[in-house]
């Protein structure tokens, strides 16, 4: 296996830079790689089927308002309930009489005043360089917020000690910073104030994620209840989702590549309530790539849950076995990164270079304000 087993070309109009509105509106490419023979590429029969109507095709173009129909009564819907914090901060670098304008993007807390972060331009900071926050008239109330850059390293990463710390650190990066938009959409057009909500899904409660858990972002309180109508169980968990997560692979081989740890909770109550619907002959719908990986982390070779709560790394590349996801709920991701290889692990890597093609000539809308597609799990557990 190579990365570049994992390139495709999407045209850059495909790349959504708003959401659908309303939110369950969004297109929904369903996914049966049990309708393909070889579509798994690593053995395995498939065992469940992702919904109603053509039922045998290998492609279904639906929308997300149709969940309620493409699931069965005693599935349950797990999402991600973190709350996504405004960590894109511009700051002016002061050496001297020269100055420079510099893109911050938070991507992991080190301590009560330490974070690590995404620089751009990085060049133009070394350790030492102090910083200054704060612009088009934004002030924090606590009074100015710097930061000396205390480490470098490859990437564009840095470690910046503020001259704030804990909750009140948290307050100024409220008042200071804006929604984390992906490089894709941020370079494209200016942060727009409706970011704000549309880039935090309608049940995020946990803060401490520095990019959406995007597959969330399609539910309204509107489509939340039809499910639940429709007995459809409805379980949190908590992943603070990283910038990591979105870095290409660059190693020409994957498992040359490490996954920034991010910080997960699977608690015991829904442990226990997944455990049950599992034994009740229910399916578990993962909704996100961020819960598929927690909860893979959480549960055991014999396919029970146990309450989790710490750092994970796990990276899931085609040969893994799944011990708890039937079905995944997931947005269109980008070319040779980690999230394509745990689409292609989950439903084959050659059903989803087909799926990816059927969506880029369907006029699917791609990455975090895109479409999404609900994928069948090509392969038993594990």
């Amino acid at each position: 296996m190579r990365t570049a087993d994992f390139e495709f070309e999407l045209p850059e109009s495909a790349i959504a830079l708003a959401p659908a509105t309303p939110r369950e509106a969004a297109r929904l490419l369903v996914v049966r790689p049990s309708a393909s023979r070889g579509g798994c590429g690593v053995g395995g029969a498939p065992e469940a089927r992702a919904g109603t109507g053509s039922g045998g095709s290998l492609f279904e173009d639906r929308s997300v308002c149709d969940l309620p129909r493409l699931l069965r009564p005693g599935d349950a819907l797990v999402f991600n309930d973190t709350r996504v914090i405004r960590a894109a901060l511009i700051g002016v670098r002061q050496r001297g009489e020269n100055s420079a304008t510099i893109a911050f993007n938070l991507h992991r807390r080190v301590d009560a005043s330490r974070w690590r972060a995404f620089a751009r331009p990085a060049r133009r900071l070394a350790v030492g360089d102090h910083i200054h926050f704060g612009h088009e008239g934004r002030v924090c109330l606590l009074g100015s917020l710097d930061a000396t850059v205390t480490a470098t390293a490859a990437g564009g990463e840095v470690e910046l000690a503020f001259s704030l710390h804990s909750a009140y650190l948290d307050q100024a990066i409220e008042a200071l910073g804006d929604p984390p938009l992906p490089p894709y959409i941020a370079r494209r057009r200016p942060i727009q104030p409706e970011d704000a909500e549309r880039y935090q899904t309608v049940f995020a409660r946990c803060e401490g994620a520095v990019a959406a858990p995007t597959a969330g972002l399609h539910f309204s309180p509107r489509l939340l209840d039809a499910l639940a109508a429709s007995g459809i169980a409805r379980e949190f968990v908590t992943l603070h989702v990283g910038a990591g997560t979105f870095l290409p692979v660059t190693a020409d081989d994957p498992a040359g590549h490490k996954l920034l740890a991010e910080w997960g909770e699977v608690p015991e109550h829904t442990a226990h309530a997944l455990n049950d619907v599992r034994a009740a002959g229910g399916r578990i719908v993962a909704v996100g790539s961020t819960v598929l990986r927690l909860l893979e982390a959480a549960t055991a070779a014999d396919g029970s849950v146990a309450p989790f709560r710490g750092d994970t790394e796990i990276f899931i590349t085609p040969g893994y076995a799944f011990r708890c996801v039937d079905l995944l709920m997931t947005n269109f991701h980008l070319p040779r990164s980690t999230l394509f290889m745990l689409v292609a692990a989950f439903s084959g890597l050659e059903t989803m270079r087909r799926a990816y093609a059927h969506a880029i000539d369907s006029g699917y809308r791609f990455y975090s304000y895109g479409d999404a597609c609900l994928l069948e799990r090509c392969c038993g557990r594990g």
